[in-house]
């Protein structure tokens, strides 16, 4: 989440968000604010570590072949690539649209 949207969602500045990060204490009430507009508890904000959400990811990876083996399918049926691209290119052909009704107007004029 961006610096930006959490100061919103807890009613702060996006500068006072910026200096909670930098510091080493926070407010327990502060605190309990953040994991709420997280999504998260207070204590997973306390605990957090890299190498904790690394070993998350790893066991999820793991874990997910053996619910593809009782059933769940995990796997993606398209090529995210595909998608980046293709999105890429809708986002050029908007781009294009609005230059073209840009020169529109202005030979109008």
């Amino acid at each position: 989440m961006k610096q930006e949207a959490l100061a919103i969602a807890i009613g702060l500045s996006q500068q006072t968000v910026s200096n909670i990060e930098a510091s080493e204490a926070v407010d327990e009430e502060r605190l309990i604010e953040i994991a709420k507009a997280l999504g998260v508890t207070k204590e997973a904000i306390e605990n957090f570590s890299e190498e904790s959400v690394f070993n998350f990811f790893n066991n999820f990876h793991d874990h997910s072949s053996i619910s593809g083996a009782q059933g769940i399918n995990n796997n993606c049926n398209f090529n995210p690539l595909d998608k980046v691209v293709e999105l890429y290119e809708r986002l050029v052909q908007a781009e294009k649209d609005k230059v073209e009704y840009l020169e529109k107007l202005l030979k109008g004029k």
